[in-house]
């Protein structure tokens, strides 16, 4: 029992410290997405305390932060810039509209959730989460650039690069040696809390957290509770117009929000060698986006990378996430002007961190060792994910998995010819029946030259789809219409359903009368497992 709670206490104890090393990368990523999105910092920052709070409590991945995105972001920009041109100059009609979304977006994941969407996620093939992680990388790295550059968006050089640039290797220094002497020190917070100090007793002219969100056009972090946004129902019409103008933003936005959520879950599963609930982060999300989308909030979904800082940092449990949330709205509250103290330097240096140990470096290992197509996949899913985003990357590479695993078993369909002793011909099909086959399934026939009766062996075929229905019908006429008999054997149960549900011609054609045991070997495969379970195999 002592055991028990020690390891209970040394748990809580990395999930506080990280949590707190969480907190403090999240204020530069959500006024960042912010801006991105045309809104207030404080929108980004309380959206990523209500939905981080909420999905930490109730989502289906422990350890896995949630947030604003930068996914996300990029679609709100041209709904809140539409939004504000519906109303008049300085009515900031488009932030009405963009909660509104964010409700309506909200809904669609919980929907997602109810009918369990979620285990889909199981469909996305390996080299697809090994591209997205490498693109996501250098999405990550490339973001951080950014940092390198003064308000109007000039490099930074001389001094202040040297300078900047010493402050993240010493960040990543100290991330990269510290664990290697101690492990009980969390090296992220360290890191940011040692930089932190050499600025500000140094007293070093270096960008800081308050003056990035001073140079993007905010004021400052200093805010108050969120609140219920009642103007919400005065402000924008709630009629057929606006669900129509909403609707599309908001489906967009659910579907990016599960997808980059879903890949974060599967990602922060492989690392901690456990399993989230896919359908649970789903609702979880979806709750935490009305909520946010009630009180003022722009929204989100999982953060990777601060998901990662999280695990890396030892963060395992709910406490993390609630931690990292909670003490983000104490920093808007009490402590914004001591964060706004942090160098952006530090921040930048542990996220470089993150980069290196994202990036899947065995990939290149590999690279000759796949099949061809599963590189293309890899390096696709990389390019999409870094010129456009997580969700059309993630699509495009399972539609090519997809297409080349479809042509690979489309391929696969034999037929082997033997005649019987009574002059009939047996066509004994091998592989997959379904739309990709269909056409070497028809090459195998020789309808005109075949003899008067033939049987056509599925034993080891399976019909799996409604092309294969028809290619079967349509085969079925044309022996007819030739003046042949034709019959088809060892069709499964389910195979011989679908037929029967497509048309009566089949009860004339398909054999029931079945003694061979290859078939019922083939129809009931419990039956072989149970055999070879008496045989202790």
């Amino acid at each position: 029992m002592t055991a028990f709670f020690r390891k209970k206490a040394a748990n809580a104890k990395d999930d506080i410290l990280s949590g707190i090393t969480v907190a403090l990368a999240l204020v530069p990523e959500a006024v960042a997405f912010s801006f991105v999105a045309g809104v207030d910092p404080l929108i980004g920052l309380y959206a990523a305390f209500i939905v981080g709070f909420v999905t930490s409590i109730f989502g289906g991945r422990p350890g896995m932060i949630s947030g604003a995105t930068g996914a996300l972001a990029v679609v709100m920009v041209s709904l809140v810039a539409e939004g504000n041109a519906m109303g008049a100059t300085g009515e900031n009609l488009g932030l009405y509209y963009l909660f509104a979304t964010v409700i309506l977006m909200g809904c669609f994941q919980m929907l997602a959730g109810v009918f369990k969407l979620g285990k889909f996620v199981r469909l996305i093939p390996h080299p697809v989460m090994m591209g997205f992680v490498n693109g996501l990388a250098i999405v990550i790295f490339l973001s951080q650039l950014n940092m390198f550059k003064d308000g109007s968006g000039n490099w930074f050089t001389g001094p202040r690069l040297f300078v900047m640039l010493g402050l993240v290797l010493l960040t990543m220094a100290i991330m990269f040696f510290l664990p290697k002497l101690s492990k009980k020190l969390p090296a992220a917070l360290m890191a940011i809390i040692i930089v932190s100090a050499i600025v500000i007793f140094g007293k070093l002219d270096v960008a800081t957290v308050g003056s990035f969100i001073r140079d993007g056009g905010g004021t400052g972090l200093k805010g108050s509770l969120p609140s219920f946004q009642w103007d919400l129902f005065s402000k924008i019409p709630w009629n057929w117009q606006t669900l129509k103008f909403i609707t599309p933003y908001a489906l967009i936005l659910a579907a990016v929000g599960l997808i980059e959520s879903l890949m974060t879950l599967n990602l922060v599963d492989e690392l901690t060698e456990t399993r989230g609930n896919a359908n649970r982060e789903c609702m979880a999300q979806g709750g935490a986006n009305i909520i946010t989308g009630f009180f003022g909030g722009m929204g989100g979904c999982a953060m990777i990378g601060q998901s990662l800082i999280n695990i890396k940092s030892g963060g395992r449990t709910r406490l993390s996430g609630i931690i990292a949330s909670v003490l983000l709205l104490i920093f808007i509250l009490f402590a914004s002007g001591l964060i706004e103290q942090v160098p952006i330097a530090a921040l930048v240096g542990v996220m470089f961190m993150v980069v290196i140990g994202t990036f899947a470096w065995s990939s290149f290992r590999i690279l000759n060792k796949i099949p061809l197509s599963d590189v293309i996949v890899l390096v696709t899913v990389s390019a999409l994910t870094i010129v456009f985003d997580l969700a059309i990357a993630v699509f495009a590479g399972v539609i090519i998995s997809a297409l080349v695993f479809s042509w690979e078993n489309a391929k696969r369909i034999r037929a082997r010819k033997r005649m019987k002793d009574d002059g009939t011909k047996i066509y004994e099909i091998w592989g997959p029946l379904f739309f990709g086959s269909i056409l070497a399934f028809n090459d195998k026939f020789d309808v005109k030259n075949d003899p008067d009766h033939v049987e056509i062996d599925f034993v080891e075929s399976r019909v799996c789809d409604h092309s294969a229905i028809e290619a079967i019908y349509n085969l079925v006429l044309k022996y007819e219409e030739a003046g042949k008999r034709i019959k088809l054997k060892h069709l499964s149960e389910d195979c011989k359903v679908l037929l029967y549900k497509s048309s009566p011609k089949f009860e004339e054609v398909i054999v029931e009368a079945i003694d061979d045991p290859r078939y019922h070997l083939a129809e009931n495969p419990e039956r072989f497992t149970k055999g070879l379970g008496e045989y202790n195999l």
